[in-house]
């Protein structure tokens, strides 16, 4: 419980919030509301895990339809025509964003990467024709690399930031900036929006609220719709499947629409300088027109399946026994640890479990849910997931005074370089703080054709798994894709669907994104984190989580806006900042509805 003492800085820094920070009161806009769908989510995922997991992917289906009007808009069209003409004339692509749109900005550069250098390695003559593209899309992440593992707590609340990253990263007239943002309203994405503008670039800012619904009601967001210079793109598709977590819908459409018009782009690159034999090969030939909206249905159709929800059941099961017993995942992946590790980070601030710590951080945590390549050392590894060397950030004490920062972000500046993004060990280095747990999981991830190489003894990344997999208690395999693989020594997870070719593979990125927001939400729904379709397990990390934190109390408690945000910072206060999180350390959120008799503290506990 809190003393007086902790009780009155609880409620001068909830009054401060009330009154100081009304720009982040987001409970009007649609991603932030609750999905009728979803209502009773908790509640039918424990009763029936496969129908919860339909019920989830219910959510799924309402993407295509709502892109299917933006591809056919002229603001579509000309993001693809500006992207084609920027990368034809020797300019660069800047995508932005923070948190889930700044991971997502960062699978975007590296799809693009890896397609050179697979033309590279497989047709060396073909690149030749076409030097330099490589380099000419960029990512610009809040926080930088350092983010896309562990969250920079508050980074996305200061337009400075972004407009300060992106001109650290010399955007110049004639680029392109596409900013993204979930919400449409965050900060750090809106100052990489004004900053493309004012340094000469095309800019388009791509989010997922109506437009009329933002304008009303957040400023920020209304001085960049109603910029006769600035390109939008509204893909609103509704209400989350969980309410708040646009890692989910709000996140895949983006990915679905943003990621077509990279591709489409690169076709049009492409086909005036290849012969015709040679498109066929990179599956960007003209005669094979590809319906996005369309495809994406089909995609969340087939995974509704039987077969497909049985597969992401059996494997929701293996993670729920393997948490409870207090044990850890260790997934294994390859061609896509950055769309595995996009979804182990996100689970931290959404369901409040330990973030990933550093090789030589023996106190903080465990994270419950990692991500290794079996194939290289982490120097190695880091490279070939970004498809590129880490970019992190090197801000010293007098970068943030002269951005005018927070004065804790001033007097104690953050480690975010490479030096630090390295310390997080995502390669095959021996890790005994993965398998000493009471119980522990070592789950290889196969998307497409990977099944294949697992099937195969002899193949090195069946040799690297079966070397490894001894030191776990547990093995499993999850096949994504038309294929499943041959694992006789351990348990197999199969998810029927299939994977159209593409130059960006993005029917992989898009397929795997989805089974592992639906295996992971399921999971933790399962296990207590989730009440309804709310999470109660959210790490109030920033100005919107703190927001949401108080919405959701207030909603659940019956209290007003004022008095649940003074019973959430007094749990705030009572838990300790987030760098002292343990295993067993509560979500502000939940003490505070527990304090408010809306969950008993066994209900709670489930989450530990």
């Amino acid at each position: 419980m809190v003393d007086d003492a902790q009780k009155e800085t609880a409620r001068q820094r909830a009054e401060d919030f009330v009154n100081r920070q009304r720009a982040f009161r987001l409970g009007a806009l649609l991603t932030e509301s609750s999905h009728p769908k979803t209502a009773r989510l908790s509640q039918t995922i424990q009763r029936d895990l496969h129908a919860g997991l339909r019920m989830l992917l219910s959510v799924d289906e309402e993407i295509a339809p709502a892109e299917a009007k933006v591809f056919r808009s002229d603001e579509y069209r000309r993001l693809v025509d500006r992207l084609t003409d920027a990368l034809a004339d020797g300019k660069r692509v800047f995508f932005t964003g923070c948190g889930a749109t700044g991971r997502l900005s960062i699978l975007l550069e590296a799809a693009w990467r890896e397609f050179w250098q697979r033309l590279q390695r497989e047709h060396p003559g073909l690149a030749s024709r076409l030097p330099d593209l490589e380099d000419r899309v960029f990512s610009v992440m809040a926080g930088g690399d350092f983010a896309l593992i562990r969250s920079v707590e508050g980074f996305e609340d200061f337009p400075r930031f972004g407009r300060y990253q992106l001109e650290e990263w010399g955007v110049a007239p004639g680029d392109v900036v596409v900013a993204i943002t979930e919400g449409g309203e965050t900060p750090f994405v809106i100052g990489t929006a004004w900053q493309g503008l004012e340094s000469g670039a095309e800019v388009f800012f791509v989010f997922n609220n109506p437009a009329e619904l933002l304008c009303r009601h957040v400023e920020r967001s209304r001085q960049v719709i109603e910029e006769p210079r600035i390109t939008k793109l509204d893909l609103t598709t509704g209400p989350m499947a969980v309410a708040g977590s646009t890692r989910m819908q709000a996140t895949s459409a983006e990915l679905l629409v943003v990621g077509a018009a990279l591709e489409t782009a690169l076709k049009r690159l492409l086909q005036p300088r290849l012969p015709v034999s040679a498109l066929r090969e990179l599956d960007a030939h003209p005669d094979l027109p590809v319906d996005y909206a369309a495809g994406l249905a089909r995609l969340v159709e087939q995974l509704a399946r039987p077969a497909a929800v049985e597969g992401m059941a059996r494997c929701v099961l293996l993670e729920q026994q393997i948490y409870e017993r207090k044990g850890l995942v260790t997934y294994a992946a390859v061609d896509y640890v950055l769309d595995v590790l996009t979804d182990t980070t996100e689970r931290s601030p959404t369901f409040r479990i330990p973030p990933f710590r550093k090789y030589d951080d023996t106190t903080s945590a465990r994270s419950w849910a990692l991500v290794k390549n079996p194939l290289g050392e982490t120097r190695a590894a880091w490279r070939q997931m970004l498809r590129r060397e880490p970019r992190g950030l090197t801000w010293t004490a007098d970068t943030y005074r002269r951005l005018d920062a927070p004065a804790g972000l001033q007097t104690d500046p953050p480690r975010l370089d490479n030096d630090q993004i390295y310390r997080f060990r995502i390669g095959n280095e021996p890790d005994p703080s993965r398998t000493d747990a009471p119980d522990s999981a070592w789950i290889l991830i196969a998307v497409g054709e990977e099944a294949r190489a697992v099937s195969d003894p002899e193949e090195p990344l069946r040799r690297q798994f079966d070397r490894w997999a001894p030191e776990f208690r547990r093995t499993a395999v999850l096949c994504v894709g038309p294929e499943s693989a041959r694992y006789p020594t351990g348990e197999l997870f199969h998810v029927p669907v299939e994977l159209p070719r593409s130059p960006l593979r993005l029917w992989h990125h898009l397929a795997i994104k989805l089974v592992l927001n639906t295996i992971s939400t399921a999971t933790m729904a399962r296990m207590g984190r989730v009440l309804g379709n709310w999470m109660i397990w959210v790490e109030p990390s920033n100005k919107k989580l703190i927001d949401r934190g108080t919405r959701l109390i207030a909603e659940l408690a019956g209290l007003s806006y004022e008095e649940a945000c003074r019973r959430l910072f007094e749990a705030i206060e009572e838990v300790g900042p987030l760098h002292r999180q343990t295993r067993n350390r509560p979500s502000p959120v939940a003490l505070a509805l527990e304090r408010s008799g809306v969950l008993d503290a066994d209900r709670r506990a489930k989450g530990h």
